[in-house]
C-alpha cells in the first residue's frame, strides 16, 4: 500500500505583484514591454509574479493569450537568473470545467499555483455549500495547488466570509488566499486558524500591507508593487527586523498611494506611471477599458515621492 503523497506546501513569504500586461496600440500582446516589466520587478526583489490576475485583465484576454503571458514571464525569469521567483497564475472562470482548463494550461506554461476568483454570473446560485463545492472539485482537477482570490468588486460584491474560506481550506490542495476585501480582521481570523506551513493568507491590496503583517499574513499580493517593488520589500525588511517605527512611517506612503493609484483607474494608471518613469510599455488596454492618455492626471505628489523611494533603493 503507497504511502499518500504530502500537501503541498503554500507559497513562501514575501512580496508578490500582480503584473500588468503590457499591450501595443492593436490591444495584442506587447513582449518587449512585457520583459521589461517583470525584470524590474523581479530585480526589485519580489518573491512571485502574478500572472493574469484582475490588474493583468485575465478576464479580457483569449486562452491563447493567457497562457503565452505566463510563459513569456516564466522565460523572462529564468533565462536572467530569476528561477526561484515564483508564478502564481490567475484562473478564474465562470464555470467549473473552464477553470480547471485554465488551471491546467497555467501549469504547463509555468506557473506553480492557481489564484481562483469566486464564480458570479448567477450570484444567488452561490451560496456556502456551492462555494465550496466549487473550489473542492477544482483543486481536485488541477495539476497545481490552488488559492481563493476573493475581489467582491470583480464577482458581483460576492465577499467570502471567514467561514467559508475556512471550508474551502480544508481541502489540502487549497494552500493560500488573496483578499482583496482588504478586510484586515477576516485576515487575521483565517491567519490564526490555520497552521502558515499549510496556508497563506495575503492582503490584497499595499494600504494594510503593514496591519495584514502584524495579524499574520504571509506577505502582500497587490497591485502598487508594479510601480514600487523595491519600496514593498524594504518594508518587509523593516518588519523583520522589528524597526515599527519606519516601517509605519513608509506603510502611511504605501496606503496613501495606493488610494491615489486606484482613483487613476489601477490598471491604466499603473501603465501610464511605469511607462512615463520608467521608460518602457505605454497605457494601452483590452476595451471596454480606457487607456489614460492624460499626462496630467499621472502627475500626483504621493505617488511621485514613493517614485522618488523606489529609485533610491
Amino acid at each position: 500500500m503507497s504511502t499518500p503523497a504530502p500537501p503541498p506546501p503554500p507559497p513562501p513569504h514575501g512580496v508578490y505583484v500582480p503584473a500588468v500586461v503590457f499591450l501595443d496600440e492593436h490591444e495584442e500582446l506587447d513582449a518587449p514591454a512585457i520583459r521589461a516589466h517583470v525584470l524590474r520587478l523581479a530585480q526589485g526583489g519580489v518573491r512571485g509574479i502574478l500572472v493574469q490576475g484582475s490588474n493583468g485583465e485575465a478576464q479580457l484576454l483569449s486562452h491563447d493569450e493567457r497562457t503565452a503571458a505566463i510563459r513569456l514571464t516564466r522565460d523572462t525569469l529564468d533565462t536572467n537568473g530569476f528561477q526561484d521567483t515564483i508564478i502564481l497564475a490567475g484562473t478564474g472562470a465562470q464555470s467549473t470545467k473552464e477553470t480547471i482548463k485554465l488551471c491546467r494550461d497555467a501549469a504547463e506554461a509555468g506557473a506553480a499555483y492557481a489564484l481562483v476568483l469566486t464564480p458570479s454570473t448567477w450570484p444567488t446560485q452561490m451560496k456556502q455549500a456551492n462555494i465550496v463545492r466549487f473550489f473542492h472539485t477544482v483543486a481536485d482537477a488541477s495539476p497545481i495547488p490552488i488559492m481563493i482570490y476573493n475581489f467582491p468588486t470583480v464577482t458581483a460584491g460576492i465577499d467570502l466570509d471567514s467561514d467559508t474560506l475556512l471550508a474551502i481550506a480544508q481541502h489540502p490542495r487549497v494552500v493560500g488566499t488573496k483578499l482583496s476585501c482588504g478586510n484586515v480582521g477576516k485576515l487575521h481570523r483565517v491567519a490564526s486558524a490555520l497552521p502558515a506551513s499549510e496556508f497563506a493568507a495575503f492582503p490584497g491590496k499595499s494600504d494594510v500591507f503593514l496591519q495584514g503583517l502584524v495579524s499574520g499574513s504571509a506577505g502582500v499580493i497587490g497591485a502598487l508593487p508594479n510601480v514600487a517593488p523595491k519600496a514593498h520589500a524594504h518594508l518587509l525588511k523593516l518588519y523583520g527586523e522589528g524597526k515599527l517605527a519606519e516601517a509605519t512611517k513608509l506603510q502611511a506612503l504605501l496606503g496613501q498611494s495606493d488610494w491615489e493609484l486606484g482613483k487613476l483607474g489601477s490598471i491604466a494608471g499603473i501603465k501610464a506611471i511605469v511607462s512615463k518613469h520608467f521608460g518602457y510599455g505605454a497605457p494601452h488596454v483590452k476595451g471596454p477599458l480606457a487607456p489614460l492618455l492624460d499626462e496630467e492626471k499621472v502627475a500626483n505628489a504621493k505617488l511621485e515621492e514613493l517614485i522618488a523611494l523606489e529609485k533610491s533603493l
